[in-house]
């Protein structure tokens, strides 16, 4: 089992970094704060460990991206964790709008600083620029389209600037820079790595659908049974007892997932389970808590 978890690490882990590493520290120059978006369902096994070297001192905001699908108390806990830490955050969904004007907010009480510097300096019009990275589908093109709007009018040339960056307007005085390049996800746990695998931040390809599933039944089953039962109408059944797989068989029988000779079709069960999860069909599901100190979360 170790060599093969060893063996889809490499696989999950696609490209090295280099070249998006390089484009990064290059545009850096050029934007006054970083935001990060990361998958509110799994807040730091969505986050880039090596970004925070890639900037250095630049500002940066955490968007918990998706937050329509994460369990509510849950990203309350996140939110009072990174504020313990210092760490700005703002839990968005990006497809609604619902939490962007506080993004916004954010932005300005970030920047405070480089306002007045502005203004002091006779550049009260600057605008404020801020790179946007992600890892895979955690949602940044969704972010900078909501943001930008309608008119999602790139910005025009500017001195400095090359075709490869892409500048957004996006009101209020604010500009968003897509970042360059591919920001890959990066882990040596392979529990973070079937996180990333359960949102879609790495390819279905590179695993196997069954194996997977069975790790994500085990915390469905566990940290939302209700949830999960009724999703499939398991109610009848105590799921806790069971093994994993006699679960996954369980929701093909239930879905009439069947094949020649009345044999259950768990490789289709498995998908289907995968997909439902990943789109929000079990309801709003968070699959990794904050270790909070005393008086954190409240």
């Amino acid at each position: 089992m170790g060599e093969m978890q060893q063996k889809q690490i490499v696989q999950w882990f696609p490209g090295h970094m280099a070249k998006t590493r390089r484009l990064i520290k290059e545009s850096l120059s050029l934007v006054d704060a970083v935001t990060e978006i990361v998958d509110a369902r799994i807040p730091e096994s969505s986050r880039n460990p090596e970004l925070a070297e890639m900037i250095g001192d630049k500002p940066l905001i955490l968007l918990l991206n998706k937050s329509d699908l994460a369990d509510k108390d849950a990203t309350k806990q996140w939110l009072s964790f990174y504020k313990a830490r210092g760490v700005r955050a703002v839990a968005v969904d990006c497809k609604s709008g619902s939490g962007l004007n506080a993004y916004r907010d954010c932005v300005k009480q970030t920047l405070a600083d480089k306002i007045k510097s502005n203004a002091e300096k006779g550049m009260a019009g600057r605008p404020l620029r801020i790179m946007v990275v992600g890892i895979p589908n955690t949602g940044k093109s969704s972010f900078i389209n909501k943001m930008a709007g309608k008119n999602r009018a790139k910005v025009a040339d500017k001195p400095g600037v090359t075709r490869q960056n892409q500048w957004f307007a996006i009101g209020d005085g604010m500009e968003l820079l897509d970042t360059p390049g591919v920001l890959w996800p990066k882990f040596e746990d392979p529990a973070v790595g079937d996180k990333l695998a359960f949102i879609g931040s790495v390819k279905n390809e590179v695993f196997d659908p069954e194996t997977l599933v069975l790790r994500l039944i085990d915390v469905l089953a566990s940290d939302y049974k209700t949830q999960f039962s009724q999703r499939y109408k398991l109610e009848k059944f105590d799921i806790s007892q069971m093994e994993n797989y006699e679960i996954l068989e369980l929701v093909g029988r239930k879905r009439g997932m069947l094949i020649s000779g009345g044999e259950i079709d768990t490789l289709r069960a498995a998908n289907m389970i995968l997909d439902e999860y990943k789109s929000g069909k079990f309801g709003k599901l968070t699959l990794e808590r904050p270790v909070l100190k005393e008086n954190e979360g409240e």
